[in-house]
């Protein structure tokens, strides 16, 4: 990097334009856009997975996703703290135990942000606690049957979720390497 300067921020993200030299010492740019760290969880009961739909303006269509988010005005806070904050907030469940499963990367290519990924267990219900922009937000409860036939058929898109719930088949079979148990 040779140079660094800031484009565009608000309370989501940041997009910054770097001047950068190449390894055959050429120059070019790169446009990345800064988001902190999200937590993805996946709530599970037995076979059924919970998941919430929303409209999401950048592809102008509803689609269902596992909960996940960020922290307000781009605060990085504790990955574990965040999960359990976005449980709550989106579905209303409480978990006993929330597991880490894995990192992702969102869109290395364009995008610093990553991602932890969360197995919420032992569950408990009670109210969400959305933001005001999560209004329109609804749950369901999905088998993993259902939720293989919905990723097929393409109506979850979402990459996160479909990466986590690689995730979740690799933790079920004991095969991944993320910290565990965590909360």
């Amino acid at each position: 990097m040779l140079s660094s300067r800031q484009v565009y921020a608000n309370s989501w993200m940041t997009v910054r334009e770097d001047a950068v030299r190449r390894p055959d010492g050429t120059n070019g740019i790169y446009g990345v856009i800064d988001k902190p760290t999200y937590a993805l969880v996946i709530p599970r009961d037995g076979d059924r997975l919970q998941m919430v739909e929303q409209f999401r303006y950048p592809v102008g269509r509803r689609r269902w996703e596992f909960p996940a988010g960020t922290a307000p005005d781009r605060a990085e806070i504790d990955p574990a703290e965040l999960a359990v904050q976005e449980l709550r907030e989106e579905t209303g469940l409480v978990a006993g135990r929330m597991d880490l499963i894995g990192r992702l990367e969102v869109a290395p290519g364009m995008s610093s942000q990553t991602g932890t990924v969360w197995l919420a267990t032992d569950l408990t219900e009670g109210p969400a606690q959305r933001e005001h922009t999560e209004q329109d937000m609804r749950t369901a409860w999905f088998t993993a049957e259902e939720f293989e036939a919905m990723a097929r058929s393409g109506e979850i898109p979402d990459s996160q979720s479909l990466a986590a719930y690689l995730l979740l088949q690799l933790h079920d079979r004991g095969l991944n390497g993320a910290e565990s148990p965590r909360r």
